[in-house]
């Protein structure tokens, strides 16, 4: 295994789920705490282009597989358990499960001083039966570390209010596009939300809770509302006019699932459990974190600061990660097929090229800034129309946009896309993460041409998976010189005009 990368001397921490939204921000606040820090992670590419990448070891590893786990905590005093496996699918309790005893059985075999980990805050005198699924798996989790052997801090958190949080871009989402609308009743559960910037506080505070601690804490903010209290109080902090919400009976959390995905970037696979954990009152039950943790001057933060903090990093381009982090649970991991012989089978390819009259730095800028607000460059009603069947068919649908109005990264999520390779000034890759019957990339990139211009070259790639896989490619070709062609062009002129610059995310709600 490498050797720590910093030469500090600090405790060794394990941090799974670092390309999370949670383990992406956990990192730099323990690596400012002091510790050291090794993240283990299925991809480790994409940890590769975070701020603190050079400041942390990364192991390549899974949850589910007992050698990586034994292997990567070698050494380590504290694990943070930050993943879970909610959307894989309908066996995703049996999986949360099976990777939870592994956690816990290594880290006991290894001689771990403490587990953390961040799970849900179930309601209160409620079978675990008629929890909702997540909830109920969450639960679980926590139960199971805590039997592990191996001294366990369980922090159960409800609604966590930050920048790119799922729970925050619901909120905003439906509070900032909706004047006026017809809510389900869950509108009038109490809950109590933190503020992101008080959960990582306390995750890093219970690295060093004494060893004969080993119990679940609840943790939440000081204010107690119903999700129409928190529309109403987003809406005064944005400056928005007053919403009108008519709660009605009828809208189940199946059904209010899709009324959150037609609405909000948030797609209804996500959305579901998020609403089927409103459907019952989530307040803390105890504060007995602050003996360990003390709360300090101005701590926990309230809903209104938390808001208002969270639009502050909206509106300045700032969200260091987003709900998008994470992969999207069953898309490809494959490589990408080499040229130009690959074994794999059946490859479609359409290439296109365009000279530009402006030098590659400026075509780099295009294309690094494609998607999100500035779109794709080439009829918007074609790609609109793809988001929204991908939407339809359970997908992410093209309204993820961007983390960053101007700047990429590995593991970024662009729409219905995810960055899978990026060399800056030369190549952007996108592997597809929309349903499709098959494997899709595309890659952009920009080189000079010795007379102050440059050459923008393009690259859409598709395996197809079965015959319909074949029959989907051949039914869209016809389309490929409108969409991909015109997208060519359009960069191309982009980049002759000058690149635009691009408006910050919620700009258009303002």
């Amino acid at each position: 295994m490498a050797p720590d990368p910093t030469g500090a001397a600090g405790p060794l921490c394990l941090v799974t789920g670092a390309t999370g939204y949670i383990g992406g921000r956990l990192v730099p606040e323990l690596l400012a705490a002091g510790y050291r820090v090794r993240c283990l992670a299925r991809s480790p590419g994409k940890l590769r282009d975070h701020p603190w990448a050079g400041d942390v070891e990364v192991v390549r590893g899974d949850v589910t597989d007992a050698v990586s786990v034994a292997e990567a905590m070698r050494g380590v005093e504290v694990a943070y358990y930050l993943v879970h496996a909610l959307g894989t699918g309908r066996r995703f309790e049996e999986t949360d499960r099976r990777a939870a005893r592994i956690l816990g059985d290594r880290a006991r075999a290894a001689g771990l001083r403490r587990i953390v980990y961040l799970g849900g805050l179930a309601p209160a005198r409620v079978p675990d039966r008629e929890l909702s699924p997540h909830l109920r798996s969450r639960a679980e989790v926590g139960r199971i570390l805590l039997d592990s052997g191996v001294p366990t801090t369980v922090l159960r958190a409800a609604v966590i209010i930050g920048s790119g949080s799922a729970s925050f871009e619901m909120l905003r989402y439906l509070t900032e596009r909706l004047p006026v609308m017809v809510t389900p009743s869950w509108v009038r559960t109490r809950i109590q939300p933190i503020a992101v910037r008080d959960v990582l506080r306390l995750l890093v505070g219970s690295a060093r809770m004494p060893a004969d601690v080993s119990r679940a804490f609840d943790i939440g903010g000081p204010d107690i509302l119903t999700y129409r209290d928190m529309m109403l109080r987003y809406a005064a902090v944005a400056g928005l006019p007053r919403r009108v919400i008519l709660p009605v009976p009828v809208l189940t959390p199946r059904l209010s699932s899709h009324w959150v995905g037609l609405v909000t970037p948030v797609p209804a696979s996500l959305a579901r459990p998020l609403t089927e954990s409103l459907r019952h009152e989530v307040v803390c039950r105890e504060h007995d974190i602050a003996g360990y943790v003390p709360d300090p001057p101005g701590h926990p933060i309230g809903f209104d600061e938390a808001v208002r903090l969270a639009l502050r990093r909206v509106r300045d381009a700032g969200v260091t990660t987003r709900w998008t982090s994470a992969a999207v649970p069953g898309a490809p991991s494959d490589p990408l097929p080499t040229d130009p012989d690959w074994a794999g089978g059946s490859l479609y390819t359409d290439r296109r090229e365009a000279k530009v009259d402006a030098p590659a730095g400026d075509l780099w800028r295009v294309i690094e800034g494609v998607g999100g607000d500035n779109g794709w460059y080439s009829f918007p009603l074609a790609w609109a129309a793809r988001g929204r069947l991908d939407r339809l068919a359970g997908g992410v649908g093209l309204r993820r946009g961007r983390r960053d109005a101007q700047r990429l990264r590995v593991g970024d999520s662009l729409d219905f896309w995810r960055v899978e390779e990026i060399e800056p000034g030369h190549l952007l890759r996108l592997r597809a993460e929309m349903r499709l019957p098959g494997l899709a990339w595309l890659e952009m990139s920009a080189e000079r041409d010795g007379n102050g211009g440059s050459r923008y070259r393009q690259r859409a790639l598709f395996h197809p998976h079965g015959l319909l896989g074949h029959a989907y490619w051949w039914s869209v070709s016809p389309f490929h010189a409108v969409v991909f062609g015109g997208m060519a062009r359009n960069i191309a002129r982009a980049a002759a005009r000058g690149p635009l610059t691009p408006r910050k995310e919620g700009a258009r709600s303002r």
